[in-house]
Parts: C-alpha cells; structure tokens; sequence
C-alpha cells in the first residue's frame, strides 16, 4: 500500500483542491481524506509513505500525441525508453502516432505496439493510420484496427490531401466512435518545410511553410467533421488563424478538438535563430500574435489539449543543415514545466485548467475513463513541486534534440504512479 500525506490535490474530474491525504491500495485509491488517515494507521506496518506537504497530487498526465520510434527507427526511441521518459515527465498513459516502419496499419503492428508497452509500467496506446502505408489513396481495415485495440486513426505527419477519402474516413471513425487526428499542412503553401514563412526565414534565406497550409486544411476539414458529425482532432495548431475556424466549429456544433505543444505556446520563429535544427518543426513556430492566440485558445476551452507531439531524432540527423535536418523535438519530459512557466505563472491558466489540459481532455477525446483522485479509481498519479525548478540537463529518453536543455523550469516531478506502483521517484 501507499500513503500520500499532506498533499495538494488537483483534480479536473470533480474540481478539487485542497490538501488531502490519499492511501492507495492494489493499484487503486482506497480512500482520501480522513477514512484515507484512518485506514492508514491500521495498517501503517505494510505502507509505503510518501510526505507530499509541499507538493501538487493530481492524476496522471495524458500525451495522446507521441512517436515512439518503434518499430523500424528504434535508434531514435523505442518504446521502453519513450515510457521511461514519459514516467519521468508525469505521464502515466500514451497514444503513439501510427508513421512507424512498418506503419501501424494492420492488425499485426498494433498488436507487437501494444503488447510491447504493456511491459513498460505506464498504458501505451498506439492509433491506427487512416490510409495504407500513409499513402492518402487508399483506407485501411479501420473495423479490423478499432476490434484490435486502436486508440483511433491519424496519418500524422502528412496530410490527408483526398477529401472523399477523409470524408468516408471520418462516417466510418463516427461509427466506431473513435477519433480521427489530422496533421494540416498543405504542402502547395510549403516552400521550404519546419520553419515559419516569416521574417526569420527570409533572413535565413529559406522559404519556409506559411500559416495558410495550416488554415485551409483546418477550415476544409472542421467543415467534414460538422458534416459528418466524427469526433476529429486538429493536431498541434499552431496558427491563430486556425485557432479562430475551430471556435466557430464549435460554435456550429462540430465535434472539433485541438492539440496545443509546449514549444507552440512558449517559443516563435526567433528561437530558429538560437536553437537551429532544434527549433525546426511541422507545423513551424510562427509569430508572436500566433502564439498569442494559442495562449487564448487554451483560455478559453477552443484547444482542449496539450500534447508533447514528442519526435526524437538523433544527434547526428539534427546536425545536418536546416534544410536537411528532420523536423520535431522531444517533448515529454519538460511539458509539465513549460506548461507551468508559460500559462499558469503569467495568469493565462489555472493549475486545474492546465491539468484538465493535460489529463481529463486527452483522455476523454480518445474515449478513455479520465482519472480522478476518487475512491476506486485506478491510482494514476503524479506528485510534483509547482514552485520546485530543476534544470534540463538530462533525459531518459534516447533522444536530446530539445530546444530547451538548459533552461530552468518550474515543476519537478517527484514521483509517477501506475497503477498504485511508483513508476518514477525524481
């Protein structure tokens, strides 16, 4: 057994906070509060005590945007090493994205996904692709997918550019109740891919990808969800523009989400000029008025989700030059902090805004019960210190391509529980 002492509990679920005690009890809570104090004392002899005085207890964090690397690129990550650094960032359950080698597009992939994260002490989910080989021209077995366990479907990393495809697509996700995740790039308005077609490029000499390969396909696509009525997904926005279409989706009543990443909404398209390849990524930074706007999306409920889009690459592939270097930073171990030292420090969140951004939405938009510190519930939990800064200087991930190693953040995790067992002591 585990008993959490003294510690603040956050939870978006039921709404609370306040400092209660939490015992623990074959991989669930047991009780909370005085029952929780009681219980403890009776068997005190055969608990593990964690002194949480200090610290925020809130459910375990979601990252339901995540490459794992594996199979087929496993020098980059693989997925007991995606897991441990999931653990060390406070995220007790993940969804893989499907562009792996092969590509998660048959029964088979998922099946050796699922069954391999089954041993790494967190839940790793893994999503479907929508097309065959990432291809755009042809549908996957999605029945086939959903019945083997596929948390939904996403041809992340490349457009669905086909709208009949989509369109049919999303009737059949509907039907399966499951999401459809979209990457919305239009690559007639790319020029030159990872870095924003702004200022910084044209000072770089590099075309760059401007906002409006994110706008259209966001406009076309919110319009198929309204149409279709399919749970859909904008994965990691980063236009403002963007931003505006998906409220008035939601407006209209389309069953329309979107993703927000840690580096969209802390960095813009001047950290290219700092941080390099590690600032290269799709969709781009962009400017600080698109920065803004995501900050204000994540206010007031129009991006339901903050997700890592965590993409480790190795060192050797980050060192080539920008226009040849491949796009995306890891993510998982610092997304708490930035989310801490970018929206709840300058007033843009609550901290229980930032956790149902972090654990209550991811999960419910890919139809998972959300955690929640309530007797029964499984005992997914993250204890950490809001004030508590640590400096990024390691990684349990394989990978090291951040813009942010070096910094300090706000935010350290103390420990992540799985299940009642501590998957990760900081």
């Amino acid at each position: 057994m585990l008993y959490i002492q003294n510690g603040r509990v956050v939870d978006p679920v039921t709404g609370r906070d306040e400092i209660e005690d939490i015992l623990v009890k074959d991989g669930r809570i047991e009780a909370v509060g005085a029952e929780a104090a009681r219980l403890y004392k009776e068997h005190a002899n055969e608990t593990e005590v964690i002194f949480a005085e200090g610290h925020v207890v809130a459910p375990g964090l979601v990252d339901t945007h995540v490459h794992f690397r594996d199979p087929g690129f496993t020098y980059k990550e693989d997925i007991e090493s995606g897991a441990a650094a999931a653990a060390r960032g406070g995220f007790t359950t993940v969804v893989c994205m499907a562009n792996t080698s092969p590509v998660v597009d048959t029964p088979e992939t998922l099946h050796y996904v699922l069954e391999k994260g089954k041993q790494t002490g967190i839940h790793v989910l893994s999503c479907a692709a929508v097309t065959k080989g990432l291809s755009g021209k042809e549908l996957v077995d999605m029945e086939a997918l959903a019945a083997s366990g596929a948390a939904g479907f996403t041809d992340d990393g490349i457009p669905i550019m086909d709208e009949a495809l989509l369109l049919e697509a999303m009737k059949r996700a509907k039907a399966l109740s499951l999401p459809v995740s979209l990457h919305e790039e239009d690559p007639l308005f790319i020029h030159g891919a990872g870095v924003n077609a702004g200022a910084v490029a044209e000072k770089l000499g590099y075309g760059g990808a401007c906002a409006t390969a994110e706008d259209v396909m966001v406009a076309r696509d919110c319009m198929l969800a309204f149409n279709t009525g399919a749970r859909v997904c904008i994965q990691h926005i980063s236009s403002g523009n963007s931003v505006e279409i998906v409220r008035l989706a939601k407006r209209l009543g389309a069953d329309v989400h979107a993703e927000a990443t840690p580096h969209h909404f802390t960095l813009t398209e001047e950290a290219v000029l700092t941080y390099g390849t590690n600032a290269r990524m799709n969709p781009p930074l962009r400017t600080a008025a698109d920065r803004e706007k995501i900050i204000e999306g994540l206010a007031d409920g129009t991006i339901d989700l903050i997700v890592t889009d965590h993409a480790p690459h190795s060192k050797e592939e980050k060192e080539r030059p920008l226009s040849k270097a491949p796009s995306g930073i890891i993510g998982l171990e610092t997304s708490l902090g930035l989310g801490i030292l970018s929206l709840v420090k300058p007033g843009h969140l609550s901290l229980m805004q930032l956790m149902a951004c972090m654990s209550k939405n991811p999960a419910e938009l890919y139809g998972l019960t959300p955690g929640s510190i309530t007797p029964g519930a499984p005992a997914d939990l993250v204890i950490f210190g809001e004030e508590e800064t640590w400096k990024v200087d390691h990684f349990a991930s394989k990978a090291e391509n951040s813009p942010f190693k070096g910094w300090e953040l706000p935010g350290k995790v103390m420990f992540t529980i799985c299940g009642g067992k501590i998957v990760y002591r900081g």
